[in-house]
């Protein structure tokens, strides 16, 4: 009995072989027939329309092309106007500070967003509920309160 069972696997795994190979042929053949070899560059050649999407016709050369400045294309970041320094000034109230551990957060007034202030960004000691001025800038986790000043 063990050796009937023997030899059905053996014909299986036979079978299974032969399966894979046809497929491995047919995947040949199917490459084959696909290939991209021994084509022309005209077969190759995409163009993009104005709207910049690539489509296979090439350009109408009786429609009239439109003139772009120089000048008018950027590349990168758009230029930023320079800001008054007054603008950056903000103005709002200390939330929370824990002066052990020197850190706190200012609640701005014009945001109503909890700014981060650590003990190295105070011009002046402050405390819970004083209103202060103070500048922002990116710090590791987010914004940063620096130059902190209690508000006179």
């Amino acid at each position: 009995m063990g050796r009937s069972q023997e030899t059905f696997s053996k014909k299986e795994k036979e079978k299974k072989k032969l399966k894979k190979r046809q497929d491995k042929e047919q995947k040949k053949e199917e490459r084959k027939a696909t290939s991209v070899k021994g084509k022309g560059i005209d077969d190759m050649i995409a163009y993009v329309d104005d709207y910049g999407n690539i489509t296979s016709t090439p350009p109408d050369p009786t429609q009239k092309r439109k003139e772009i400045n120089q000048e008018d294309i950027s590349i990168g970041i758009s230029k930023q106007e320079p800001m008054d320094p007054a603008d950056l000034i903000r103005k709002g109230t200390v939330a929370f500070f824990n002066t052990s551990k020197g850190y706190g957060f200012i609640k701005d007034q014009q945001t109503q967003e909890s700014i981060f202030v650590h003990l190295n960004g105070l011009v002046n000691p402050i405390k819970e509920n004083d209103k202060v001025t103070f500048e922002v800038e990116m710090g590791q986790k987010g914004p940063t309160a620096i130059n902190v000043k209690i508000a006179s």
